[in-house]
């Protein structure tokens, strides 16, 4: 277990609020742990961590101590549990405006829902042939595989309908760092592990999440991890 409080500026809550505590899987391949630690980072608030290692002898029961779907991540704040890596981001949205992880505006506000909502149950041939593996490199490795090209392409156009209609502000999908742009990061990186292709603005757009100082703090630690067989 050890502290995180990255941009830590941004955090307006009182020393006696209750402990944050996000349980993660290994950080190599778990993409739906990033998600949530992404948003927590962006608010700035310490919080603690707890990374349970995949596909160990161990795993089910270290991952059950702590989530009551048997699964990770998990959100402990205090006495409340969240899990679901977009149940956890909406918290924190509402556990910390400040930080604006949903745009402000309405209309972008529901499409950053809708994206990352999509996202969260869709583009299962780009999961299932093209995992999450942040030291591999395997450039074109399941790209030929069924349905993968049309996940790619759709995800292509969800970036792009973004960055036109609300990136104009800054690099990200809705101009400021989002909720959204959290739900994606994990296909930016298998972007990068297998080899896509990506026009010049949506390069800008990959470039800019790897970038984000708590990307590059979790992709350091997700190398360092021993690999496992069966996600390799």
């Amino acid at each position: 277990m050890s502290e995180t409080g990255a941009g830590a500026a941004l955090s307006s809550r009182p020393m006696t609020s209750p402990a944050l505590t996000l349980v993660v899987g290994s950080k190599n391949y778990s993409s739906w742990s990033l998600r949530p630690y992404l948003a927590l980072a962006h608010t700035g608030a310490k919080f603690d961590e707890v990374v349970i290692a995949l596909d160990a002898p161990d795993t089910a029961a270290n991952i059950v101590r702590h989530s009551p779907s048997g699964k990770v991540p998990v959100l402990r704040h205090g006495e409340l549990t969240v899990w679901d890596s977009l149940a956890i981001c909406e918290y924190l949205a509402e556990l910390f405006p400040e930080a604006k992880l949903w745009p402000e505006q309405r209309a972008a506000r529901a499409l950053a829902r809708s994206v990352s909502a999509e996202m969260h149950s869709s583009f299962m041939a780009l999961r299932q042939h093209c995992g999450m593996n942040l030291r591999a490199r395997k450039p074109g490795v399941g790209l030929q595989a069924p349905g993968v090209a049309q996940d790619i392409a759709r995800v292509k156009a969800l970036w792009t309908q973004c960055l036109e209609q609300h990136g104009a502000g800054g690099p990200f999908l809705f101009g400021a760092f989002s909720i959204a742009d959290a739900m994606y990061a994990p296909v930016v990186t298998r972007f990068v592990t297998y080899g896509v292709e990506l026009d010049a603005r949506l390069s800008a757009y990959r470039d800019a999440v790897l970038a984000l100082p708590a990307m590059q703090a979790w992709a350091k630690a997700g190398e360092a991890e021993p690999p496992v067989a069966r996600y390799e």
